[in-house]
């Protein structure tokens, strides 16, 4: 029953791919061609001057209307709306909004969901909420995680306006501290934390360098502690190395602490929501090329959509095929796919074979 219901995405994404391209039948099996080769394009059954079809859109009469839009069909845009995305178990990013590319990390190959190291998320605006449980996870996982890490046991939680961070300064036998401070964007669009209280042993401290001192310091700044360093008497966070994959890139132009949450703005805060589209908690994706595990789609339209919009659209990258195969997808009209997906905290936990 599980394979079975594991090829209904793969059926309605042939439907998809059949019907992508409006210029006659010879484009169709060309397409397909691609997909499953994967290595040739396909030599061109139509009498155009270039030799190369996929490569070469000069000829305006060319009746392939996929290929004329260069830039256009060569970058994949994504739209995200009230989507949390579950980096790791424990690691939560809120997307309240979020415009931006799809962008490859390989040349010559599209981004797969099936491989979160194939591409990246390059915003260039919206709103990313972390909780401060998710933060403390990270700083200890991933940015703190070496065992010989000058901070340990790091601690984070909102103060009013403010971010109240603990933890035990690796010092000879460990010494607890305690700071306050603000957070402000940096001018290169990273997160800048500003001490206001510190303390050493209970004991006030003023400034970073009279806490860590200069060796501790430079330690900080040159060691594998992903996405930290020091500024005088600052911490500088850079989000985009901190966190593991799949990693989102952009300038963050503010940053605040709003209830439970570090939010950060990325560019400016204009939202466009998508024609002609209902406003529901989904990802939408438009343009270039994606592939889907065995599948490859081309001049994408594909739109995941929560199947309860009343809450927030839980998405695991790394668990995407159990909702896809938990939900359903209809194909539209102009020949889109749409994906209805269940919250992953949502479905049975399984523990079903690899095959």
């Amino acid at each position: 029953m599980r394979k079975s219901l594991r090829y209904i995405p793969s059926i309605a994404l042939a439907v998809l791919l059949a019907s992508c391209r409006s210029g006659g039948n010879q484009p169709k099996p060309r397409a397909q061609v691609r997909e499953q080769t994967a290595a040739q394009p396909a030599a061109s059954p139509q009498p155009a001057a270039s030799p190369e079809p996929a490569a070469s859109p000069q000829p305006a009469a060319s009746p392939e209307p996929a290929a004329s839009p260069q830039p256009a069909a060569t970058e994949t845009q994504v739209e995200m709306v009230n989507v949390n995305i579950h980096l790791d178990s424990d690691l939560i990013l809120h997307i309240r909004h979020l415009a931006g590319k799809f962008v490859s990390t390989r040349k010559g190959q599209p981004p797969t969901f099936d491989d979160k190291l194939s591409y990246i998320i390059a915003i260039d605006s919206g709103e990313v909420g972390v909780s401060m449980a998710s933060m403390t996870h990270a700083m200890n996982t991933y940015v703190f995680g070496e065992p010989d890490a000058p901070l340990k046991n790091l601690q984070l939680s909102a103060e009013g306006s403010q971010i109240r961070q603990k933890g035990t300064l690796k010092k000879g036998i460990g010494i607890p501290f305690e700071m306050v401070g603000t957070l402000s964007a940096t001018p290169d669009g990273m997160i800048r934390i500003h001490p206001t209280k510190m303390k050493a042993e209970h004991l006030p401290v003023k400034g970073l360098m009279k806490l860590f001192g200069l060796d501790m310091a430079k330690l900080i700044n040159t060691r594998k502690t992903r996405g930290v360093s020091v500024d005088d008497n600052d911490f500088i966070l850079d989000p985009a190395r901190m966190l593991p994959p799949p990693h989102m890139s952009g300038r963050i132009t503010a940053v605040r602490v709003q209830g439970d949450e570090i939010v950060q703005t990325f560019g400016n805060e204009k939202r466009d929501a998508a024609a002609g589209e209902p406003r529901s908690n989904y990802m939408a994706y438009r343009g270039g090329t994606l592939r889907f595990g065995r599948l490859t789609m081309t001049n994408v339209d594909l739109r995941l959509i929560d199947a309860d919009p009343t809450d927030p659209f839980e998405f695991f990258p790394e668990h995407y095929q159990d909702q896809l195969v938990a939900g359903y997808s209809k194909t539209t009209a102009s020949g889109g796919l749409r994906v209805y997906m269940p919250d992953y905290n949502k479905i049975a936990k399984r523990s079903s074979p690899a095959e």
